[in-house]
């Protein structure tokens, strides 16, 4: 395995992990449903791996619109000599520019989806802004298929840069590996924040997290342009 797929991987499980684990509504609302519909263990673990088959899907599906774009550039002749340097400035560019708007989003606290709990049973879901002690007054309880159509809505916009990168290289395998590994990566820390939450063991706080979950994707995607470029990864 050459040094540029393995740090493409180890991006690529970074984003995947830390976009699961940092936000409650990954694993939150399948933990309320199990014990207040006294779901079994089996039928937990069915529902939360399909819903992040569908948060995969959809964020494949963002990712091979990058893919397209990035092989249809390989193709012009004039980047058929420094197509490498293309992509990896592109990764950088890419990561840079989503490192930004993250931390501007994180500052303007924007509003964003919300789980919340009622009763120890019900679960809704709403517009929020981090720190707003107001209850809303506009919510839908949950049910397992609106949480599947949720999923399917929101993509990981990180996993874009790299099937880029991979796309401007031409790289058949690269592609694939990615999504495997992404895939793979996001339904098991799916699985393993559900189960800890349904044995009832505490988990790490995610509040501050969640807020700068696309900042740190964007980080990620930038240290590994860096590396691309100028470390030789």
């Amino acid at each position: 395995m050459n040094t540029t797929l393995t740090t493409l991987i180890l991006s690529a499980i970074t984003i995947s992990c830390l976009h699961t684990a940092s936000g409650p509504d990954h694993y939150l609302p399948f933990i309320v449903l199990s014990r207040s519909r006294k779901w079994s263990i089996s039928k937990t673990i069915w529902w939360t791996v399909i819903c992040g088959i569908g948060h995969i899907l959809s964020s494949v599906l963002l990712g091979l619109i990058g893919v397209l774009v990035g092989w249809q550039l390989s193709r012009l002749s004039v980047f058929q000599d420094i197509r490498g340097n293309v992509s990896g400035w592109c990764l950088l560019l890419f990561g840079i520019a989503y490192l930004l708007w993250g931390l501007r989003k994180a500052y303007l606290n924007k509003p964003h989806k919300h789980f919340e709990v009622y009763n120890n049973e019900d679960i809704y879901v709403y517009e929020h802004r981090h720190g707003e002690a107001v209850l809303p007054q506009n919510r839908v309880k949950i049910t397992p298929w609106i949480l599947f159509a949720i999923f399917v809505m929101g993509p990981s916009e990180p996993l874009v840069p790299l099937l880029f990168y991979s796309g401007v290289r031409r790289s058949s395998l690269e592609i694939i590996v990615l999504i495997t590994v992404f895939a793979v990566f996001t339904v098991l820390t799916m699985l393993t924040m559900v189960l800890i939450g349904c044995y009832g063991y505490s988990f790490f706080k995610t509040d501050k997290l969640e807020r700068y979950v696309h900042a740190i994707g964007g980080a990620v995607v930038t240290i590994c342009g860096v590396g691309v470029l100028f470390l030789g990864w």
